[in-house]
């Protein structure tokens, strides 16, 4: 993914440090106070028996879209 650097002042650096929590990066910090929702902010959310049921559901897809796929590329 393409980046950019930004200049900021110190005090802001600061700030923006003390906000970012545990294994989040500053672009993760910046978009989360931009209203971006982080996959940090959705763990734990689901139980083990939900999150069994969404990878299955995940796989299922997958294995369909792959399937479709290899249909279209014989035609």
């Amino acid at each position: 993914m393409p980046s950019r650097n930004i200049n900021i002042t110190e005090d802001a650096y600061a700030l923006l440090a003390s906000l970012k929590q545990e294994r989040e990066s500053f672009t993760d910090v910046i978009k989360r106070l931009a209203g971006e929702r982080s996959l940090f902010e959705i763990v734990g959310v689901l139980d083990d028996r939900e999150t069994g049921r969404l990878e299955a559901r995940l796989r299922q897809g997958r294995e369909r879209s792959v399937t479709r796929r290899r249909k279209q590329l014989r035609v």
